[in-house]
């Protein structure tokens, strides 16, 4: 089966190698700092889903830092001055605080001469008008790419996850967006307790049916780490975890109901494994890709 894998977008877009650089904006979230609940999204762990994230120095040490790490992946026939990078401020809601300081950040980040393009990790209820305004002329200068963290279509499943807002609420948000031409790629948790397979592809179904299309989605395999609250629930009461088989089935279920255009940025979960309590397969993240690549393949 043929996807529409973000190496190839990018290659085809950029006409090279891109590297996405972890980047953290300094924010908070609506549901940890009591505006709308405490502790967070049960499944997120301290860095906000940000765990690869540099630390939060000025923009232009934490790009020089991401550099570092993603170095020993390029081509070395790519000198240093040709590579593109993709600057992706994931840590917590990238968009929620002090919209001016914020601004300042992903206009940095956009000026500098390697910055492909920047990524925006955020949440459908923290993009005021003004921000959408902002993010529209940034646009026109290098592409911006808004990561919203859905999850699920379900409410029983958003409340257990403490997401903190109605599926209306990311409706009204993608039009906006996509009425100013920014790219919008989508989360969706696969294995979220309580979710049968069903619900999970009707999710999917859900976002494949969007119009505009959706430009991409990140489907991730649901972890359990230490510290969160998931946990604990885990802990007290296990939930079904997949196999990679059950997995990697489920999977080729939901990449089929796409449509060509929408891009495929993840197709598993990429958690710090210090911290990962389960599926402890998917601990060795090379191994789990080169599976599920083949598995995909087969098809």
């Amino acid at each position: 089966m043929k996807i529409n894998s973000l190496s190839g977008y990018l290659k085809k877009q950029f006409g090279t190698k891109v590297y996405k650089l972890s980047l953290s904006a300094g924010c908070t979230c609506p549901t940890r700092d009591g505006t709308i609940s405490y502790g967070g999204c049960i499944f997120c762990s301290e860095g906000g889903s940000g765990d690869f994230a540099s630390s939060f120095d000025s923009i232009e040490v934490q790009i020089e830092k991401a550099k570092q790490k993603v170095e020993s992946k390029f081509p070395k026939k790519i000198p240093d001055e040709d590579r593109k990078y993709i600057a992706y401020f994931q840590s917590f809601t990238s968009t929620y605080g002090n919209e001016e300081r914020l601004m300042k950040l992903f206009e940095t980040a956009c000026s500098l001469k390697e910055i492909a393009a920047v990524s925006i990790g955020t949440r459908p209820d923290c993009i005021s008008d003004k921000m959408l305004s902002f993010l529209s002329k940034l646009n026109r200068k290098k592409p911006v790419w808004i990561e919203l963290g859905l999850q699920t279509i379900h409410q029983k499943s958003a409340d257990f996850i403490k997401r903190g807002y109605c599926l209306p609420q990311f409706e009204k948000t993608y039009y906006a967006l996509k009425k100013e031409n920014l790219t919008v790629i989508v989360h969706l948790i696969l294995g979220l307790p309580g979710e049968t397979e069903n619900q999970m592809l009707e999710s999917v179904k859900y976002l494949a049916s969007l119009s505009p299309v959706l430009d991409g989605i990140k489907l991730q395999l649901l972890q359990v780490l230490e510290g969160t609250e998931l946990a604990q629930i885990y802990k007290t009461s296990p939930f079904k975890i997949f196999t990679m088989e059950e997995y990697a089935n489920l999977l080729v279920k939901c990449l089929k109901l796409l449509p060509q255009q929408t891009v495929v940025h993840r197709i598993t979960g990429d958690g710090p494994k210090r911290i990962l309590i389960e599926p402890k397969w998917c601990g060795n993240k090379k191994a789990v890709l080169n599976y599920l690549t083949r598995f995909i393949d087969s098809y």
